[in-house]
């Protein structure tokens, strides 16, 4: 493909405007538009006066295109012919109308951090990109918000930070609120308000064949309750009230770092504070093996301990891992607001910059019976392929009060039981410049992982895995559930609202 000048702004009359590449001849042309279309400008002329004025249109060849296709996860990359940026829902509506005529395939794309390697079977398709679809705007009572389906949870922590309202967001902030949502959405307000899936009070949303429906406990019900953890699979969100409660003023948050001799009596002390998933509401706590040469040549043990409240009530939980010790420790107290940034994920921060190649295996357990086994295949990875150097093992332990206090049948996640969720983003979560050869060494390690955490968990309890993290090779089982109930209702329920397998690019229900 040759190089492109600036795109041109085509003005049409009640049309989008629309970036294209000037130089289109040089352009590969997808075979499915072959049929119905005599160039790719083609897409822009037939599409383009349907959308509203400001929506847009960009191909290959343009800034924005490189902008908008690329993915935090640089070992992701879904093909696309096009990008629509909707400025509201019926320009969704419409973009999935359209593709529908050509046989086009199309993909929702909110912050583009999601990683399944369906991703990868989406070729010369129709991204839908909900960028603009950002508008907040909260209730007179303060209660509840109305969202765009394009909003972060940046976005949505700064705005209503302004108004002394919080809501439940993921951890890392360069994140979508919805897109985490559809797939259950863990975050470190949890534990007094559940997972973002138990926030949402209505939905908006674009269905397979560009209908608009609303959805709640009311009007399409069920559809309601399988948007709320397997979302992904039937269709786009692209509005919603959503619950925000009043803001809590300062978090604690502590880091400690320990040496590798210290691996065994650290988790001892999680397991106690973690105590079979009772550990306090305001509480959460990140463990990561990394590796960090100024204070060890072997990996480290990083614990972090954010907590909702005063340094004063956090004392209690933080004083034994003082008693161990650590090799180098920080504390700050900060609004909520600030809680991303102070430590390292918020949006600019580096675990949301995009470009190297990512691959999660997470596991949610209740016990870690095989914590130094890990702690060893870690060093093992490290040792033997150190362009792995920037990658760690991470266990997030959440408060559970607020999950665990919404019925397992309410919503269509699954796993309310895990009172741990261990991602191995661990072994693969960043730092390799794209390769086939290291996707190979990470999925190697990866089920090694898997296996290994698995078998420190509870007897009897199946693997379970978070499908939000979820590599792509798991059993529908594991990412969905076991009760066979669960999965005969979301098949069911994918016939009805998807039957021709159009939102099958991320943990597609087959």
């Amino acid at each position: 493909m040759s190089t492109f000048r600036s795109a041109i702004l085509l003005a049409f009359s009640l049309t989008a405007r629309i970036a294209c590449a000037e130089n289109n001849a040089s352009v590969r042309i997808p075979a499915f538009f072959n049929p119905t279309v005599a160039g790719l400008n083609r897409v822009q002329y037939q599409l383009g006066p349907q959308l509203s004025p400001a929506a847009k249109i960009y191909l290959p060849g343009n800034a924005f295109y490189g902008n908008a296709t690329t993915r935090w996860n640089g070992a992701m990359h879904p093909d696309f012919a096009a990008v629509v940026v909707p400025i509201n829902n019926e320009d969704v509506a419409t973009a999935v109308r359209y593709a529908n005529q050509k046989s086009v395939p199309f993909l929702t794309v909110n912050r583009g951090l999601g990683s399944s390697t369906d991703l990868n079977t989406l070729r010369h398709g129709i991204s839908i990109y909900l960028d603009n679809l950002d508008s907040i705007t909260i209730a007179s009572d303060g209660q509840s918000a109305i969202l765009g389906g394009g909003v972060s949870a940046d976005q949505l922590i700064k705005t209503l930070a302004a108004k002394g309202k919080v809501a439940a967001t993921t951890a890392v902030t360069c994140v979508g609120v919805v897109g985490a949502g559809l797939g259950g959405g863990m975050g470190m307000y949890q534990g007094l308000y559940g997972l973002v899936a138990d926030n949402f009070v209505e939905m908006t949303v674009v269905t397979t064949d560009g209908s608009t429906v609303t959805a709640n406990e009311r009007q399409n019900a069920d559809l309601f309750w399988a948007m709320r953890g397997a979302g992904h699979n039937f269709g786009i969100v692209t509005s919603y009230v959503y619950r925000i409660y009043d803001n809590i003023p300062t978090w604690y948050v502590a880091s400690y770092q320990y040496t590798h001799d210290k691996v065994d009596a650290v988790f001892i002390e999680l397991d106690k504070l973690n105590n079979g998933g009772k550990q306090p509401k305001e509480l959460t706590v990140y463990t990561v093996f990394a590796s960090n040469p100024s204070i060890s040549n072997e990996p480290v043990i990083i614990l972090s301990i954010w907590y909702a409240g005063p340094s004063s009530s956090a004392l209690r939980y933080i004083q034994p891992f003082l008693n161990l010790r650590p090799a180098l420790l920080t504390n700050q107290t900060v609004p909520y607001a600030n809680l991303a940034d102070a430590v390292g994920i918020g949006i600019q921060g580096p675990f949301c910059q995009s470009g190297m190649s990512h691959a999660s295996f997470p596991v949610g357990v209740q016990k870690l019976d095989t914590i130094h086994q890990v702690y060893d295949l870690y060093t093992d990875l490290i040792t033997k392929h150190p362009e792995f150097q920037g990658s760690f093992v991470q266990i997030e332990a959440y408060p559970m009060q607020g999950v665990q206090a919404v019925g397992g049948a309410n919503t269509a996640y699954a796993h309310r039981g895990d009172n741990l969720l261990v991602p191995r983003l661990g072994a693969f979560q960043a730092t390799y410049p794209p390769s086939p050869s290291s996707d190979g060494i990470a999925l190697l390690y990866g089920h090694r992982f898997s296996s290994l955490f698995h078998a420190g968990d509870a007897p009897g309890r199946p693997l379970n895995t978070y499908v939000n993290y979820a590599y792509g090779d798991e059993t529908l089982e594991q990412v969905y559930g076991y009760e066979e109930w669960r999965i005969r209702k979301l098949k069911t329920l994918k016939k009805q609202w998807d039957p021709h397998g159009r939102f099958n690019y991320f943990h597609p229900i087959l």
